[in-house]
């Protein structure tokens, strides 16, 4: 076998295989995805394209191929794979030598599928050849159809073929980017960060906006913001996260009289700060972790209230998720511990001891008369910190004011 064959990862591509005239965009925004995911993986990589697959390697090791891959929003699955010329002696023997090293008593199956039509033998043929030959060189292997322990997938292509026996789910949806910007409100909880994952997976990029209860709370807030921020970073470019110290101003509005409507005041103050800083960022959507009904200020008319002060669509993608739904998905996406560590939520700062569930408009609109709504904002924004979380090429002062014992990995 000649050096330019060996390891390699096959990526399945996910729901841009249904993309018609424009796919290459959709195929051309995932590869750039990857390439930043591979950013500083320590050796020189490759990226190829063959039928709705992409195929990468280099002088890496296919574990940290794997790992890097797995990060990147767009690909149904990652598949470790062999890569050999497409003669049947060479698909053959790496077959053989792939399965040599399984489990004894292990039941398997052959795969094939021809990309390329002009192969002389049809992908039944190979299958059995194969299989047949695995049998002969590895006779503590068994076939079995049905329920196999192994599947050995073979694709054949013109010049090259792929065997693969392991497959990993990727997080298929489409890839960052190719469905616009968002700026996600995060919070330190388990929804939001949810929300944000799910976002990306609809092809959005985003940014972060924070909300701590400064100066009247501790920054452990800002830290888990910051940690989660830094997660989920992992699956885009790195978007940047703003901390916003929103406790005067909650202040103001408890001495404006908002009484019970005080958590659906702020929730107003803050999205509408977040649309002009959504506005001067360029993102065109703003994106919370809202579940209708799930807590006071999550009831159909306090959202109905609630974006009436936005001038910017507010997506929700957990609109109809249960809690234990939500917190399932955070831990498979790995925000789940860092969200379970205690910190001092703005939200509850200031917050009636029973919030109103179905807030008027005519007295909100009372209560934010009593105070100057542009100039609170417009003091807001003039004070917005930001970081960019992951980013390993961010200044090193601005990445060491958020770090934290506790959420540091």
């Amino acid at each position: 076998m000649t050096s330019s064959y060996g390891p390699c990862v096959l990526l399945k591509h996910g729901e841009i295989f249904l993309k018609g005239h424009n796919r290459h965009r959709f195929t051309e925004r995932l590869h750039d995805n990857l390439r930043v995911a591979l950013r500083g993986i320590g050796g020189s990589t490759w990226i190829k394209t063959a039928q709705n697959v992409t195929v990468l390697g280099g002088q890496v090791p296919q574990e940290a191929l794997v790992e890097r891959a797995r990060r990147v929003i767009g690909f149904n699955s990652v598949e470790p794979a062999v890569r050999v010329p497409s003669t049947l002696e060479e698909i053959t023997r790496a077959a053989v030598e792939a399965l040599g090293g399984q489990r004894p008593g292990s039941g398997f199956a052959v795969r094939v599928k021809r990309r390329d039509k002009q192969f002389p033998l049809t992908s039944s043929r190979v299958a059995g050849h194969v299989g047949a030959r695995v049998l002969e060189e590895v006779p503590e292997l068994r076939v079995d159809l049905t329920r196999p322990d192994i599947v050995l997938a073979i694709e054949i292509d013109r010049k090259e073929t792929y065997l693969s026996w392991t497959r990993h789910p990727g997080l298929s949806g489409l890839p960052v980017g190719s469905s616009g910007r968002a700026l996600v409100l995060l919070s330190g909880g388990f929804d939001s960060p949810v929300a944000a994952h799910r976002a990306m997976r609809r092809g959005l990029t985003c940014e972060f906006v924070h909300f701590s209860g400064a100066p009247y709370t501790n920054p452990a807030s800002v830290y888990k913001a910051y940690a989660l921020a830094r997660e989920l970073n992992r699956h885009q470019p790195p978007g940047r996260l703003h901390v916003i110290a929103l406790g005067k101003a909650q202040k103001q509005l408890a001495v404006a009289g908002a009484g019970r409507l005080q958590v659906v005041a702020q929730r107003r103050l803050m999205v509408r700060a977040a649309s002009e800083l959504a506005a001067r960022t360029g993102a065109q959507a703003l994106v919370t972790g809202d579940s209708l009904g799930q807590v006071a200020s999550q009831t159909l008319a306090n959202m109905v209230a609630v974006d009436e002060a936005s001038t910017l669509p507010i997506l929700r993608p957990l609109i109809g998720w249960e809690k234990q739904e939500i917190i399932d998905e955070a831990r498979s996406i790995g925000t789940a511990d860092i969200s379970v560590l205690p910190d001092e939520d703005c939200c509850q700062l200031l917050a009636p001891p029973r919030a109103t569930t179905r807030a008027e408009l005519p007295r909100l609109r009372a209560v934010e008369r009593r105070l100057d709504l542009d100039e609170v904002t417009e003091a807001l924004l003039d004070n917005v910190r930001v970081m960019v979380p992951g980013d390993d090429t961010a200044p090193e002062e601005e990445s060491a004011t958020c770090r934290h014992p506790e959420v540091a990995r």
